[in-house]
């Protein structure tokens, strides 16, 4: 596997490479790698010549500096298990690489993403969608990739990505891929690591309490489903809900009565402790 840390010596290994008849699968990360970017990277081997990962822990999508900085980082491990897949690239940069302006953060200002950014995460972690949009549009640019992938975990990152894929006219597929489950049903994230044992033993209530609410849809109106949620999810002592939101899964805009759309997914942020997690269900489309 080749390893680069340097945009400039990425760059020149792609000019050298003949791409003209082969494609490139970019799997983009933050590191501390989990199954769920491990099948985002067998996702992309099986689609692709050339199978590209980047590790960079962002700091324009932080809205909390502490949450930055206890973000968790793994490389030399991440290194081993993306050898282990048979990954072909690393593009691994350092913060001045990404931002090298005196190492001032430069948001995206570009891009009018719109209301599909003004909900649910954009709504309780302002500024977040600018600094994904500004690092992805950089490693796009970068990476030169045909296909890219993300886990539908991050169901409105991936509903965004897409946005500023059409507005730009990249030549890029955008791929969803499934989210990826313990065997007791909490959604794999690299977050996990800072659960303590009691709020990991917890953490499962989350999507518990999703698929009971995707079962009452035939009983209850929209806002029993989002009480019910909220009140299955905090009845766990580690768990307190930020929000839950029930959304058109295009638009992304809150709906108030099962027949407003013909696609409905349900999103939540809870926090577990200072951890904070998310996830998601679709509940009909």
């Amino acid at each position: 596997m080749k390893i680069f840390h340097h945009i400039a010596d990425y760059g020149a290994w792609y000019s050298e490479a003949s791409f003209k008849n082969v494609s490139i699968g970019f799997v983009p990360t933050m590191g501390a790698l989990h199954k769920g970017h491990l099948s985002l990277i067998e996702a992309s081997k099986s689609d692709n010549d050339y199978t590209v990962c980047s590790i960079f822990v962002n700091p324009t999508q932080f809205n909390d500096k502490a949450d930055y900085e206890k973000y968790p980082r793994h490389l030399d491990d991440d290194i081993q298990e993306l050898k282990k897949h048979s990954c072909n690239v690393l593009f691994a940069p350092e913060s001045q690489e990404m931002y090298p302006a005196n190492g001032q953060h430069v948001q995206n200002t570009q891009i009018d993403l719109g209301q599909i950014a003004e909900v649910m995460e954009g709504k309780f972690r302002p500024g977040h969608f600018d600094g994904v949009i500004t690092i992805v549009k950089k490693l796009f640019r970068i990476i030169k990739p045909n296909r890219a992938y993300f886990g539908k975990k991050d169901f409105q990152q991936l509903a965004i990505i897409r946005k500023m894929n059409k507005v730009l006219e990249m030549p890029i597929e955008i791929i969803g891929c499934p989210t990826i489950r313990e065997d007791d049903g909490l959604a794999i994230s690299s977050r996990n690591l800072l659960l303590s044992p009691q709020q990991r033993s917890e953490a499962p209530a989350i999507y518990r309490s999703l698929l009971k609410s995707k079962e009452k849809l035939a009983e209850q109106d929209v806002d029993q489903i989002k009480r019910g949620l909220i009140d299955g999810i905090n009845s766990s002592s580690c768990l307190d809900v930020e929000y839950v939101e029930i959304a058109d899964s295009l638009s992304l805009q809150p709906i108030d009565s099962w027949g407003s759309t013909d696609s409905a997914v349900c999103c939540v942020a809870v926090h577990a402790g200072d951890v904070r997690l998310i996830d998601n269900i679709m509940l009909y489309n």
